[in-house]
């Protein structure tokens, strides 16, 4: 990732003497030394701390408010350092607090104006009181503003996964002193309030709108944001580029964070970064410290096809708190170099569903290199609790720009209070708590060797044994602060993305205990079957609806809801090598996953001993079931470019839509299920491993997987990266495109890998000739070329050179519409009117189906279909895709994410 400098580019001096060289050193000055703001104040407060003065990480000096000028003399409190620290826990400020069982107010002299407070919370047990029992409130100003209301930090940090909290605010002072001000909840005699740091930075008065120029979207009136507005930052994003910490923001110890997270769907569009010869100069009319250089020398924007443009936005989804009004300030700078004139990139923004206004950077600037940027205020009514508020691009057709594309470099957003002063919202709510009782559930006895292994072959019998060794990941913290590895088997689930956009996500370092599991399993989203209704379900477990047997048992096709409801059922067998660990973390996992390109648990069973999962039920089975040695029908080009935009939308969500990047470690077509609507889940989760944390390139673990679709620097080198997956799906792509199996042993040596064989026969310039014949014809040679290219760069045999699964995403998606264009212009026959057997290259003139959807929403049910009632996924760990998975193919053992 980038790393910010903190420097200003200058630009090259010609030898031009045209320039006066005054007029050369002021706009040295201006570029360098206004840089950065100075704050008046700077205070960093480390409560409960018993050493004066400590360092953090980032270099600031924090001091102890022990006998500090800042605490009221009539006020009284306690101090305690914390019972435990997470691994990804710093120790400043967070070790230490100071804890308050009456209000407490802390007075700091500073100087009018406004200032940048932060509060640092962790949750943990202090002393005797337990972290569960601290609910409390926070205001500022001598009550004018309340920053926080009945907050609970455990229950907050519960719900989120977060092992601690940063709270920002920006209000004004208009005299010369902050009050801050702890108010223990009224509502129980334990409560209490605490904190474990204070930070006070004055800042200038950058996101004031007294001037009007800031409008609510949706309407033409102005709004102002004076010295009586406080606001909360909720989300700061560096566009296009990567984590600004503190210490590189322009004075005030601002975190600027990747924006990537909150991207929706594939719509990455590309970054930008600028040219070696691209400065940034800052207008005379904008301070330099409003963003640091490192927002406006990166962009993102939609891409350089026009036509694939037009037909998406490029967005991002932000969950606020509803009853609220928002700041969103963007920022611009128009990087490309040939970029200088109106009309060349005109683009529409788009709030909240709103039109906020029209938008053309290099227009407003006049040029290349300076930065801009825009307020609009967002009214989001008073609803559910959360509220999704969209931020979106889209090209400016009607403008006829020289290019249809956006371009965005930083984005702020900032929670208004209200007319009473008012900040704080509901505290989030965590799932109900589920407790496994391990008395209640039969004993596993394992043999030390798996009994489910699929063989194929001789020579791959050797590796069944790889089941043995089966893990549900221990689950690590994805966060921005650098987390070690641990021990710890905390089985919380995988939670959405932060609804508090400047918190600093980690996870709790909690450790289970052998006597019970406890767990937080949505009831919303996972439901507890009696044994009773899964005999029913199954008809006492009938044999007949037998689908397949995996790693954990067999799987039964069943009915609940009195037969509305198929699902599939997977039992429990006493010799299999998956215990009461095992049966908790997968509900805890899988009970808080819902993605539509992921299949979904849908309940669990834990009576009589039982250990028993109900899943969807996958009507098509596996998308290997339909691509060779079957007697099903063939798939369409089209279907078969839906199934892998889909299946590469749920890769690409488990990477960077979860809190956690997880890697699935086993694609293959056999782990590609096919709905009823034959819309792509992936499935069987039962290999996967949470990703490396910030601080590491990757994993190191014991080599898993299929033969075929193992990534070779993986199997190499032990060390797992989410471009294993991308090297899988690329075998995925050239099965989808050959239709055989990604090995095959009774072909010539150099033709037994599908990878190694599609590659060569790209680079010869061959693929069309040993591609699907059925295809023939009906594949746009642009489409097929961008398809091919894809997966030769997907497997290619270092990492490095492997594109995320966001740019495959992205490039299949463009392939589609590549194919769509062509079935339009009659470049190639439609698929629906070509015949069997037509030439690569030949076409009709067909027009596509205006009914039919372009995307992977589309409702096909084709009678190839009819009568199957195919598995849910198939699992083998020892071999090739092994022959013999057809309809009993296995199963779905999912983690977690949530979707943006």
């Amino acid at each position: 990732m980038r790393r910010s400098s903190g420097k200003v580019r200058l630009p090259l001096v010609s030898d031009s003497l045209s320039l006066a060289l005054p007029l050369l050193m002021l706009l040295f000055v201006e570029l360098i030394s206004a840089a950065d703001y100075v704050p008046v104040d700077q205070i960093f407060v480390d409560c409960g701390a018993s050493a004066p003065e400590s360092t953090d990480a980032d270099g600031r000096k924090w001091t102890t408010d022990s006998n500090s000028k800042f605490l009221q003399a009539s006020s009284t409190s306690l101090t305690s350092p914390a019972a435990t620290q997470d691994p990804s826990v710093p120790e400043i400020p967070f070790m230490t607090a100071r804890l308050f069982r009456s209000n407490f107010t802390y007075s700091f002299p500073v100087t009018s104006g406004r200032k940048f407070i932060r509060l640092y919370f962790y949750p943990a047990a202090y002393g005797s009181m337990d972290a569960s029992d601290a609910v409390f409130s926070v205001t500022a100003g001598g009550g004018s503003y309340t920053l926080l209301k009945s907050f609970n930090a455990s229950q907050t940090a519960l719900a989120l996964n977060y092992a601690f909290i940063v709270k920002e605010y920006s209000v004004n002072v208009d005299s010369e002193q902050l009050d801050i001000t702890f108010i223990p909840s009224a509502n129980s005699s334990n409560s209490y309030a605490y904190v474990n740091g204070i930070e006070i930075v004055s800042a200038p008065d950058i996101y004031n709108t007294e001037d009007g120029s800031s409008l609510i979207v949706g309407q033409s009136t102005p709004y102002t944001i004076g010295n009586t507005t406080a606001l909360e930052s909720l989300y700061r994003l560096n566009v296009g580029g990567s984590d600004i910490s503190p210490s590189h923001d322009t004075g005030m110890f601002r975190s600027w964070y990747d924006d990537s997270p909150y991207i929706y769907g594939a719509g990455f569009g590309v970054t930008i970064t600028a040219g070696p010869n691209m400065t940034i100069k800052y207008p005379k009319s904008m301070p330099t410290y409003v963003a640091p250089v490192n927002v406006y020398d990166t962009a993102r924007s939609m891409g350089r096809y026009s036509n694939v443009n037009v037909n998406f936005n490029l967005s991002w989804i932000l969950p606020v708190d509803s009853g609220f009004s928002y700041l969103v300030r963007m920022h611009f700078c128009e990087l490309e170099s040939n970029f200088t004139k109106i009309n060349q990139r005109a683009f529409q923004i788009f709030l909240s569903n709103q039109t906020a206004g029209d938008a053309d950077v290099a227009g407003w600037t006049n040029g290349n290199g300076i930065p801009i940027y825009k307020d609009f205020v967002v009214l989001m009514a008073k609803g559910k609790p959360q509220e999704d508020l969209w931020v979106d691009l889209h090209p400016n057709v009607a403008s006829k720009s020289e290019y249809y594309d956006a371009i965005l470099n930083g984005l702020e957003v900032f929670k208004i209070s209200d007319a009473k002063g008012n900040l704080a919202g509901l505290n989030p709510i965590p799932a109900p708590r589920y407790v496994v009782d391990p008395s209640k559930v039969r004993p596993v006895h394992g043999s030390g060797k798996s009994k489910m292994g699929a063989i194929v072959g001789g020579a791959c019998g050797a590796f069944v044994a790889l089941l043995a060794g089966f893990l549900i990941c221990f689950i690590s913290r994805r966060r921005r602060q650098a987390k070690k590895d641990s021990s710890s088997t905390d089985p919380s689930g995988w939670l959405p993305l932060s609804l508090y956009g400047n918190s600093h996500s980690a996870g709790s370092g909690k450790t289970n205990t052998t006597g019970s599991m406890a767990s937080s399993i949505p009831s919303n989203l996972c439901r507890h079957f009696s044994f009773a209704e899964i005999k029913a379900a199954t008809k006492n477990f009938d044999e007949s609806l037998i689908l397949g047997v995996g790693g954990f048992g067999k799987v039964y096709k069943g009915e609940i809801d009195g037969g509305a409801t198929k699902v599939a059922i997977k039992r429990a067998n006493p010799s299999s090598e998956q215990g009461v660990h095992e049966f908790q973390t997968e509900i805890e996992m899988l009970s808080k996953l819902r993605h539509r390109h992921l299949v979904s648990l849908m309940g669990y069973c834990e009576d009589k001993n039982e250990m028993i999962l109900v899943y969807d039920y996958m009507a098509h089975g596996t998308l290997r079931e339909h691509l060779y040695k079957t007697q099903n029908p063939p798939l369409s080009w089209k279907q078969r470019l839906d199934i892998c935009i889909g299946a590469a939308r749920g890769l690409h969500y488990l990477h960077t839509g979860a809190k956690y990047t997880i890697i699935h470690r086993d694609v293959k077509t056999t782990n590609i299920l096919l709905d009823e609507k034959w819309v792509a889940k992936v499935s069987d989760f039962g290999l996967s491993k949470t990703g490396p944390t910030l601080d590491h390139t990757h994993v190191s673990t014991v080599v898993k997987g299929s033969f075929g679709y193992l990534d070779p620097e993986y199997f190499r080198r032990q060390q797992l990266t989410d471009k294993s997956d991308v090297y899988s799906f690329g075998v995925v792509l050239f099965e989808l495109l050959c239709a055989r199996p990604a090995l095959n042993p009774t072909l010539p040596k150099e033709q037994v890998s599908l990878a190694e064989w599609a590659v060569h026969c790209h680079k010869k310039g061959i693929l069309d000739q040993i591609m699907d014949p059925l295809l023939k014809g009906k594949i746009a040679p642009e489409c097929f070329k961008k398809v091919a290219e894809t997966a030769v760069k997907c497997v290619s045999d270092q990492s490095i050179d492997r594109p995320s699964m966001g740019d495959v995403l992205w490039n299949l998606e463009f392939a589609q519409q590549l194919q769509l264009s062509a079935e339009e212009s009659g470049k190639i026959v439609s698929e629906m009117d070509s015949e069997e057997g037509a030439g690569f290259e030949k076409g009709c003139g067909g027009k596509k189906d205006p009914d039919a959807s372009p995307g992977f929403d589309s409702n096909m049910t084709d009678s190839r279909s009819s009568g199957i009632s195919i598995s849910i996924g198939g699992r083998s760990l020892a071999s090739e895709d092994s022959e013999r998975l057809t309809a009993s193919a296995v199963f779905s053992q999912i983690m977690n994410p949530k979707g943006r």
